[in-house]
């Protein structure tokens, strides 16, 4: 097989200088750890490849706990620039962006994976309106992670007198993708990967860029016994194949493989454990209460991650559809080092396609993290006390779904909250507002919301705000709740208090069932 190359070999085959392409979601699904892991090996012992720009739009790590995904480049002098969609699980590289050891660029992560597909059809970028009065609007930040990013990389435009955004396409000297099975003549497919991503295009955008393809797989077939319809990757398109240690081929970096992600199989899922009564129970119970029936819906990380528990319990999971940014449709999204990935999935499309969806206004619902708010319901989740995490698919999905929920804890730190007799019970509160009057970043605009007609809405275990023209207004207030001490004091702004400020629901702050699928079903009968 002429393209099967060693790991060392491929190593070499990257120049100082060059602009590399890399696959990979959250946790490691799709990453070539194989190959970077060798760079990384190779860089110590000669400092070569030198000053490399890379271009990704997951950022893939385990959040700093070992030397993973895209942290192997993460040595002063091996990285001169990156773009990418998220950093803040390659937790060294992040350091290395907030010290300003290299230039750094956000951009929302479905622009990203378009950009590799405009790279891949010689067109000069993306003209979108993702991004519009965000960090990546050049009248905000320009999408500039730090001071060392200077160059204008997305610029203002006008289209039939409506304003757009325009990301510049950016050529590929090399891409690093990864699938499960090649053969002979380097024709890739990817049975055990359990998502899709933008493994193609980025492929693409390389070859078309005068580049090279190196492609990380687990096993060789001889040519002719891989069914047509099962290659994502053309052999035309790769041009070098390394055959990966099963320790540097994980599913990703928890789990060495998991069936139930890739539909090979079905797991029960009535063997899936309720979530115990907490803080972050009652908060997915409240955002549960806003389901319908039929809808097509996305979770982001973490406590949105429960309205899925939730609509299992309730006995509805099977009227909504979840889908996740990686590519995945139906089923039960992975959590933890599963994240991007779901079990019992219908369907896998690649990640430029779903955003696609995305984009063109195709999610009904969409729970997202909280991490901070300010008076104009601006949510930041991408920079904090200066340390950038990076957007990823958060300013695409925010500001095109046709509601939107973000859902997080009041406020942040360690707290101690009890929840106890249907009531909320708070023994000591986190010591950082999470409520303020400007936020450091704009990750998600209030105002562009307000001109667009969205419904958002802000979920949290003692209080629930609506977006309104004027800013956030007070709707709901947990029971057990003092507004002045509990809410209005823990906030750097005073937000309008509505008129028919109501309890939530007491059910809520119990293990009792809210009832959804017989309240929904009324629903959709009387509508």
């Amino acid at each position: 097989m002429k393209k099967l190359i060693s790991v060392n070999e491929a190593c070499r085959l990257i120049k100082d200088g060059d602009t590399v392409g890399i696959n990979g979601f959250a946790f490691g699904f799709g990453f070539p750890e194989e190959v970077c892991n060798a760079l990384d090996k190779r860089f110590n012992e000669e400092q070569h490849p030198k000053n490399l720009t890379l271009v990704f739009g997951s950022g893939c790590g385990d959040s700093g706990k070992s030397s993973f995904g895209l942290d192997h480049f993460a040595h002063e002098g091996m990285v001169k620039r990156i773009i990418g969609g998220h950093v803040g699980l390659a937790a060294k590289l992040s350091s290395m962006i907030n010290e300003n050891k290299i230039e750094a660029y956000n951009f929302p992560q479905g622009v990203l994976t378009h950009l590799f597909r405009e790279t891949a059809g010689g067109r000069p970028g993306v003209i979108t309106h993702v991004g519009l009065e965000t960090f990546a609007d050049p009248r905000v930040e320009g999408a500039k992670m730090n001071t060392k990013a200077t160059e204008a990389l997305v610029s203002l435009v006008s289209i039939d007198e409506e304003e757009k955004l325009f990301y510049k396409s950016i050529p590929l000297q090399v891409a690093l993708i990864r699938g499960t099975t090649a053969d002979e003549f380097g024709n890739i497919t990817i049975e055990k990967e359990g998502v899709l991503l933008e493994t193609l295009h980025i492929a693409q955008a390389a070859k078309n860029s005068g580049g090279i393809v190196i492609a990380q797989v687990e096993r060789i077939a001889a040519s002719g016994t891989l069914k047509p319809l099962d290659v994502v990757i053309p052999g035309i398109m790769v041009d070098y194949v390394v055959l990966a240690d099963k320790d540097n081929h994980k599913m990703n970096s928890g789990n060495m493989y998991d069936p139930s992600y890739t539909g090979e199989v079905k797991v029960p899922v009535d063997q899936i454990p309720p979530m115990s009564l907490n803080v972050r129970k009652v908060i997915a119970k409240r955002c549960a209460m806003e389901l319908e029936l039929d809808t097509t819906i996305n979770l982001g990380i973490g406590v949105p991650e429960g309205v899925a528990a939730i609509a299992l319990e309730e006995g509805i999971s099977n009227r909504l559809t979840m889908t996740i940014e990686a590519g995945s449709i139906g089923g039960v999204p992975g959590s933890g080092c599963n994240l991007g990935a779901a079990a019992n999935v219908e369907a896998i499309i690649g990640q430029p396609n779903i955003f696609d969806y995305y984009d063109g206004g195709g999610l009904d619902l969409a729970y997202l993290g909280l991490a901070q708010a300010d008076k104009n319901g601006n949510i930041n989740v991408s920079k904090f006390n200066g340390r950038m995490v990076g957007c990823g698919g958060f300013v695409n999905i925010s500001q095109n779904t046709k509601k939107v929920i973000f859902c997080g804890t009041f406020t942040a730190g360690k707290s101690n909250i009890e929840v106890v007799n249907n009531t909320l019970n708070i023994i000591k509160d986190g010591d950082f507002l999470k409520f303020v009057d400007t936020v450091e970043q704009i990750t998600f605009s209030g105002s562009y919301a307000n001109k667009t007609g969205q419904e958002v809405l802000y979920i949290t275990e003692r209080a629930v705000f609506k977006l309104t023209a004027k800013g956030l207004e007070l709707i709901e207030i947990a029971p057990g709740i003092d507004l002045e001490e509990h809410i209005l004091s823990k906030m750097e702004f005073k937000p309008m208090i509505s008129e028919n400020l109501k309890l939530m629901d007491a059910r809520i702050f119990s293990n009792d069932s809210l009832e959804l699928a017989s309240a929904l079903q009324e629903c959709q009968l009387g509508a």
